[in-house]
């Protein structure tokens, strides 16, 4: 496997595990989610840091095929240029619905 490639996948790894790993010390409900600016940004960096990684795997890699990949750069966009668009209930699902398939998706390429 190509180290770009590699370091790529092993940063959306990495910053899905840093998501998950908030809700440790905080119950994973929106309501807790909701009322934590230091977790909402959190996690929006991370969503930002899975976004870039996407978006080169993507353009160096046009062969590799990751889920929603459009709306995951789409969505790391909004982050960093159009701050004002992300809502809570967005973001929200992404954590819950996208991110543990997105996860599987990427463990599976890393053990290629």
């Amino acid at each position: 496997m190509d180290m770009h490639l590699k370091a790529n996948l092993f940063d959306i790894q990495t910053a899905i595990s840093e998501i998950n790993s908030f809700f440790e010390q905080v119950p994973k409900r929106f309501d807790e989610y909701q009322k934590n600016l230091m977790l909402r940004r959190a996690i929006e960096r991370n969503i930002g840091i899975i976004g870039e990684a996407t978006n080169r795997i993507v353009k160096d890699h046009p062969e590799i095929n990751i889920s929603y990949s459009r709306a995951i750069i789409a969505t790391r966009n909004r982050v960093i240029h159009d701050y004002a668009a992300v809502t809570d209930d967005v973001m929200w699902k992404i954590v819950i619905n996208d991110l543990p398939k997105l996860k599987e998706e990427v463990d599976a390429m890393m053990a290629l």
